[in-house]
């Protein structure tokens, strides 16, 4: 489906009245209904293994007065269980929101600790010494939440996972029946149809567990996947763009400095001018569906032998013949494939402006 630009101005405008609404409320999503409506509100738990475009996509979805905000489950990636913990608590607090926080896998499906050298600093959050939350984590561990949470709500709840699927993974292994309760899983992982980032052909997310991610995908889950490829490009923040983020009050101050680290990678990698924001475009892609321009079919394949390909992943396109490979696969994932990249930045600032 392609997006009318006269449609994509329309579409800026409301998203800027609901953002304003909702970081103004400064709630966890607790209400049941959308603007006075009779409208139930979507229920969201945010899976993350909160570096700096985690904690970004935190305080968006923070902002959206549409949601319920269930909780908010951590996970090792970026940074170790502890730290990404604090760092969820601190995003939240950023946004004035009260959502749950809760601590779930401290190492991958295979039992080994992610030893991820983190483009967003050491404390995941740019090193800028912006870490310093007041609230703490619950004592409920993060599966026991997930799997609780769509009990009570079956068919309702959707998890948006913007770290590694070792939780899901994890819930799927306790409860499966329970987990085939929950509506969707939305992914922020895989390099979509480009290049990777972990590897040449592998992305972060997958690549710090692979047997997570294609337990998720074989699962028979509703999956829908937003891989790197439609991060880059015209979706991509500018050094203007952050400055004008900085600018805009003390909230953007502080998530302009948690991509100090990673702009300074990016520019070693000769991208001087521009970095990616995955996970705040994926939690985009999630709260305002015309936001995605394009999805496409799937069976995601994920590779989890030993090998250059390890933790690749591999679309099937459904209604494409290949001449050498099967074609009768389950179409288990829907990729978005297009977003409307020229919104991106300006729905984020607005979100961060109704904050201050």
């Amino acid at each position: 489906m392609k997006t009318k630009t006269i449609l994509s101005f329309i579409c800026i405008a409301a998203t800027a009245v609901m953002l304003f609404a909702g970081c103004a409320s400064g709630q966890s999503g607790a209400a049941s209904t959308v603007s006075g409506s009779d409208v139930p509100k979507r229920k969201l738990i945010i899976d993350t293994d909160t570096g700096g475009d985690d904690a970004s996509a935190l305080i968006l979805a923070a902002c959206n007065n549409d949601i319920d905000l269930l909780g908010v489950t951590v996970l090792v990636g970026n940074v170790d269980l502890e730290q990404g913990t604090k760092n969820a608590l601190m995003a939240l607090e950023m946004a004035g929101s009260d959502a749950p926080v809760y601590k779930g896998a401290a190492v991958n499906a295979a039992g080994k600790p992610i030893e991820a050298y983190s483009v967003y600093g050491k404390d995941g959050m740019g090193d800028a010494g912006l870490v310093h939350p007041s609230g703490t984590a619950e004592e409920e561990d993060a599966i026991t939440f997930i799997l609780d949470s769509i009990n009570k709500y079956p068919g309702e709840v959707e998890i948006v996972a913007i770290g590694p699927a070792t939780n899901i993974a994890k819930a799927i292994e306790t409860d499966p029946e329970t987990m085939k309760k929950a509506k969707k899983i939305w992914s922020m992982g895989t390099s979509g149809l480009g290049p990777g980032n972990a590897s040449p052909v592998a992305e972060f997310n997958v690549f710090a567990d692979p047997l997570a991610y294609k337990e998720m995908l074989d699962s028979g889950l509703d999956v829908t996947i937003i891989g790197l490829d439609v991060c880059g490009g015209d979706s991509k923040w500018t050094s203007e763009q952050f400055d004008k983020l900085s600018k805009s009050g003390e909230t953007g101050k502080l998530v302009t400095g948690v991509f100090s680290k990673l702009r300074e990678f990016d520019a070693g990698n000769g991208s001087t001018d521009s970095s990616m924001n995955c996970d705040a475009l994926a939690m985009t892609c999630v709260l305002y569906p015309d936001f995605v321009t394009d999805t496409i079919s799937c069976h995601g394949s994920c590779i989890t032998d030993p090998g250059e390909t390890n933790s690749q992943v591999i679309f099937y396109r459904e209604g494409f013949t290949y001449d050498s490979a099967p074609n009768d696969y389950d179409y288990n994932v829907t990729l978005v494939s297009g977003v409307d990249s020229a919104t991106f930045f300006d729905r984020y600032l607005k979100a961060i402006e109704s904050i201050n």
